[in-house]
């Protein structure tokens, strides 16, 4: 049986310690599947539609899909908090979803798509990270949250909640700017500011395989 894994850095294995190690790897593990890994550090839900949808080939078993964070990151970087910049990302997100999801669902794989997880665990508040202050970026995330739970239902994907899975285990919990992939807080499931470690990546694995019951 295939499994592909598409999106970005939510899947890979690089910052939970290393290969096998990611959110994906664990899951075929778990399911004694063969996993191609599609997702990328980095990748936009524009790199899934570009670089990564047309590798998906035959009629594989699963496929997860992670994308829409970097669109958000990328969008606070270059237009700050402007709320029409952000609004305008949301309606490109929600778009590409509308390309990625038919495409996928057309393999007949049974499809699970995650939500983005918040690493400030609901304050808000990323100026601990060097990133820009934003206003009402709780809002945005929210509402593309809400952009991937109706694309999802739409297209017959289940969705895994990694946004509720994961509050608490962000900021609140300790630095999550630290390195380290296994830090002794288990609690703790960021590294690199917004990765998953090794327990992240657990987290997600097994948030997944939830949805999926």
């Amino acid at each position: 049986m295939a499994y592909y894994a598409l999106g970005d850095s939510m899947s890979i294995d690089e910052y939970a310690g290393g290969p096998g190690l990611g959110a994906a790897s664990l899951l075929a593990d778990d399911f004694g599947i063969e996993l191609t890994l599609l997702a990328r550090d980095g990748a936009t839900s524009d790199d899934v539609v570009r670089f990564q949808l047309d590798k998906v080939e035959g009629r594989p078993a699963l496929i997860t899909l992670t994308m829409g964070g970097n669109d958000l990151l990328e969008t606070l970087f270059s237009a700050g908090a402007d709320r029409e910049v952000a609004e305008r990302a949301l309606a490109k997100i929600a778009g590409n979803f509308e390309v990625v999801l038919p495409t996928l669902a057309a393999t007949g794989a049974r499809v699970i798509v995650s939500t983005v997880y918040d690493p400030t665990d609901g304050t808000g508040d990323l100026t601990w990270a060097g990133l820009p202050s934003w206003p009402g970026g709780l809002e945005i995330l929210a509402a593309l949250n809400g952009a991937i739970r109706d694309a999802a239902a739409r297209h017959g994907a289940v969705v895994a909640d990694l946004h509720a899975a994961f509050l608490g285990h962000g900021a609140k919990a300790g630095d999550v700017t630290a390195a380290d992939p296994r830090p002794t807080n288990r609690d703790l499931w960021l590294c690199g500011h917004i990765e998953p470690n090794a327990w992240g990546a657990e987290a997600i694995r097994d948030t997944w395989r939830a949805a999926l019951r």
